[in-house]
């Protein structure tokens, strides 16, 4: 009886972890293996460890999910001819896996290598008015960065601290998706509202380039397409009124429907008067033929 108790309280914890979000992938058309995998909280002390190694104070509401649950991972697949392909996939990473995304610099690199700090410009941008973007971050000693999640290899979600001096605890973060080219694009201003946006795009492959004006791959707008129609129509009316040309706009009532065969003239025989006309005709030649001679 007590693990029956304990199972359905991990279960309703689950439940307000995910928003329910399980059930509803469950219920979606060719979805298969929903996985959610169970955390336990984070210790307190790992948390103040961590915040004195970084010299980083983090978020209340993120400091509350840690203690709720020590990390998030769940994940989903799509059944293709009959094998389960892994598709969805939300993430945040544990406190002890939340590292810098700048390493410190190795005592057996070359001097004169080059690092991601090469990619700044040498004078620091002032801060944004009201109405302007946020100012992007830093790869040098302005910006604290911290990963929360590798994207599956299509980029990096962050935990950023800008407007940072040596030895000052930094306490103002925001959440930023670093995408492959080493462009940066705003996500949230706190965890709580990323997290909102990670439940509702379900994880599905290349979500977060939604908000960079490149846009996701023709193939990660298929699957938003199939899962995710009514946030994938509202997005694609925002970033392209006219519509999106890569996608394949195919109507099945018109692509397999019986075509409808067209029937051939047939060739008319010659009629009668024609062939008179062409006898008499090939006959008055030959009577004029022969009179000439």
């Amino acid at each position: 009886m007590e693990e029956i108790k304990e199972n359905l309280a991990f279960k309703g914890v689950a439940e307000r972890l995910t928003f329910g979000i399980t059930r509803l992938l469950e219920n979606l058309p060719g979805v298969c293996d929903v996985r959610f995998a169970e955390s336990e909280p984070a210790e307190k002390r790992s948390l103040l460890s961590w915040e004195q190694k970084n010299t980083c104070i983090l978020p209340e509401d993120m400091r509350n999910f840690y203690l709720t649950t020590d990390g998030f991972t769940l994940t989903w697949s799509v059944k293709l001819d009959d094998e389960c392909v892994p598709l969805g996939c939300m993430m945040v990473n544990s406190v002890s896996r939340l590292c810098p995304l700048l390493q410190p610099v190795s005592l057996f690199a070359l001097p004169n290598a080059p690092s991601l700090a090469d990619l700044d410009w040498e004078e620091s941008d002032a801060g944004s008015g009201a109405g302007e973007a946020p100012t992007a971050p830093h790869f040098d000693s302005r910006s604290r960065i911290f990963q929360l999640d590798s994207c599956g290899g299509n980029g990096k979600v962050c935990l950023v601290y800008k407007n940072c001096n040596p030895g000052v605890v930094a306490q103002q973060s925001e959440i930023w998706f670093l995408d492959r080219s080493l462009s940066w694009h705003f996500l949230s201003a706190n965890f709580s509202s990323y997290y909102r946006l990670m439940i509702t795009h379900l994880g599905l492959p290349e979500w977060q380039y939604v908000f960079t004006p490149c846009g996701a791959s023709p193939q990660a707008k298929q699957w938003a397409s199939l899962y995710q129609p009514l946030i994938f129509r509202r997005e694609l009316s925002l970033t392209d009124p006219a519509g999106d040309s890569h996608l394949n706009k195919l109507d099945p009532a018109k692509a397999f429907r019986g075509k409808a065969k067209v029937p051939i003239p047939k060739k008319k025989p010659p009629t009668q008067c024609s062939i008179g006309s062409v006898t008499k005709s090939q006959g008055g030649a030959g009577r004029h033929t022969g009179a000439k001679r």
